[in-house]
């Protein structure tokens, strides 16, 4: 007899943004998936070879990743409790999607490593009109990936707007880079970085 279904967040495909832009992430680089419920996002970064650690405060979706070796699952409330992970940890990629607690925007550009890729999903202002999230706390304003990133990380890509599928949203989503510090003498720098901008 087949278990009862986990009622659990996370399940799924990955999202088209995160997918589009995994090349950017360094090959074998660690990733955090934030907020990751039952990990999609976990599993594919690792199923590239990268190991994961993914944080959420329910443990039964976390439970379902006890098959993944290469993702490291995390109980915790990021919102109500310290930040779980040491202040020196950083990684190559940090994944968030349909997530917005905004006294975390700090603490995730830190966890970046040199050339580490921050990927964001979540919902906008307008989402009220179609669903789910309707509260203005969960609702990015016009822009505002844009001005939490600003003079800290190179945005590569910017969308703000509405998606039909896989069900009508308001999305803002942003693809942005912790550059490593470049030498200001023209005969030691080194070529400008080059970030594919996947078809």
């Amino acid at each position: 007899m087949s278990s009862p279904a986990v009622n659990v967040h996370g399940l799924g495909e990955p999202s088209r943004w995160v997918r589009h832009w995994a090349h950017l992430v360094a090959a074998g680089g660690a990733v955090l998936d934030v907020a990751s419920g039952a990990g999609r996002h976990a599993r594919f970064f690792a199923s590239l070879g990268h190991p994961v650690t993914a944080i959420d405060r329910d443990v039964a979706a976390l439970n379902t990743l006890a098959d993944e070796p290469l993702v490291t699952p995390v109980v915790a409330d990021i919102e109500s409790a310290p930040w779980p992970l040491p202040a020196e940890a950083t990684f190559a990629a940090v994944v968030v999607t349909n997530y917005l607690h905004r006294p975390l925007f700090g603490r995730l550009i830190q966890s970046l490593a040199p050339g580490g890729v921050l990927v964001y999903e979540t919902f906008a202002k307008g989402n009220e009109t179609v669903g789910k999230p309707s509260n203005p706390a969960f609702l990015l304003a016009p822009g505002e990936l844009l001005e939490v990133v600003r003079g800290q990380l190179r945005v590569v890509a910017f969308q703000d707007g509405f998606l039909a599928q896989p069900r009508p949203a308001y999305v803002q989503r942003i693809c942005a880079i912790l550059e490593a510090d470049r030498s200001d003498n023209p005969a030691q720098a080194a070529p400008p970085p080059c970030y594919e901008l996947a078809g």
